[in-house]
């Protein structure tokens, strides 16, 4: 299947196929230097594939895990890039999820103003989420995704093929940002959630996921309203990782898409909802509560980017397929965090 990502006079196109990274050098031009950027959780197979397609590709592998995300990291692409002689008719391909792709994304975006890049994603999270839209960042310290720009890729490969190497914990952590699609967008996709063998209908969960993002982004593809629906559950979801979150020197923990997961719940104002939603969540097998420093998770939301001037804009659903911002004083984060 094939998505166009139509932004103004630009556009990219979304490939959604099984065994589709065996055929990328179909589906854009590969005859030239390549970055490959991948992690080391990623099947090494992965980046060779891609690597074996190209006329001149080099493979460049980082730590796995939220670490890589740093300006240390990115400093030693670009410094890697400069001298294999990349220019700027060159690419870069992310093989990899999340973390891989907003890294390579974030070097493609402004190494010499700008290269042509191209996104593998081999995770759930980042084949149903994060590969389209063209955010690409790295975290600054603890503080998420704080250095970044907006640069669209040029084509986006989601081989569902990638998947069948995932622990099952890494896959069910991607599934969370399509459960937080649909409660925002696509009742009909909940509801799928609530009553249908998840693994035999991936396919459809990642293209209807994709659809919604791809509406969203269209409409407003540097942040400047529509989009921020995108954010529903993350920022607690953020809040909890920073403290709670495997990442850095934190080998034991959540995940992202299981703080986003409980960074939802506190936001659905509808009780019935909340409740199927939990059930959702428990049939996924991710989790609906845990224990943190609740103390430090509001000091963390109180210096997110999306705060201002003692207030934070949150997305709330008050119904399945609805959804609203609201600005709200810090008194009430206080409550919706701490529980007074």
């Amino acid at each position: 299947m094939k998505l166009t990502m139509r932004l103004g006079a630009r556009s990219y196109d979304i490939i959604l196929k099984r065994g589709a990274l065996k055929n990328l050098s179909a589906l854009i031009n590969l005859n030239r230097k390549v970055f490959i950027v991948t992690d080391s959780g990623v099947p090494a197979q992965y980046a060779e594939t891609v690597r074996a397609q190209c006329k001149e590709g080099l493979v460049y592998t980082v730590p796995q895990g939220e670490g890589s995300k740093s300006l240390a990291v990115y400093q030693k692409l670009l410094e890697a890039m400069l001298e294999a002689g990349f220019g700027r008719g060159d690419a870069v391909v992310a093989v990899g999820g999340g973390v891989v792709g907003d890294l390579a994304g974030f070097v493609a975006a402004t190494y010499m103003r700008g290269v042509d890049f191209i996104n593998c994603p081999t995770t759930t999270l980042s084949q149903i989420d994060s590969s389209i839209g063209g955010k690409v960042a790295v975290d600054l310290g603890r503080t998420k995704n704080i250095v970044g720009a907006f640069w669209q890729p040029k084509l986006v490969v989601v081989d569902p093929d990638t998947l069948a190497t995932l622990p099952r914990r890494h896959f069910v952590n991607g599934l969370a940002e399509s459960v937080k699609m649909s409660l925002t967008s696509d009742a009909e996709l909940f509801q799928m959630f609530e009553t249908c063998d998840v693994d035999a209908e991936l396919e459809t969960i990642i293209r209807r996921s994709l659809l919604i993002k791809k509406s969203v982004v269209e409409r407003d593809e540097t942040e400047q309203g529509l989009r921020a629906i995108l954010n529903f559950g993350h920022t607690l979801g953020h809040g909890i990782e920073a403290v709670k979150g495997i990442g850095g020197r934190r080998k034991t923990g959540l995940y992202h898409g299981e703080c986003v997961a409980l960074g939802m719940l506190p936001m659905i104002e509808d009780r019935q909802l909340q409740k199927r939603t939990r059930a959702v969540l428990r049939k996924l097998g991710l989790p609906c509560r845990a224990s943190y420093n609740k103390e430090k998770v509001l000091s963390y939301m109180l210096h997110d980017k999306k705060a201002r001037g003692g207030s934070i804009t949150l997305v709330k659903v008050p119904g399945l397929g609805c959804w609203r911002l609201d600005k709200v004083p810090v008194s009430e984060l206080e409550t919706i965090v701490m529980g007074k």
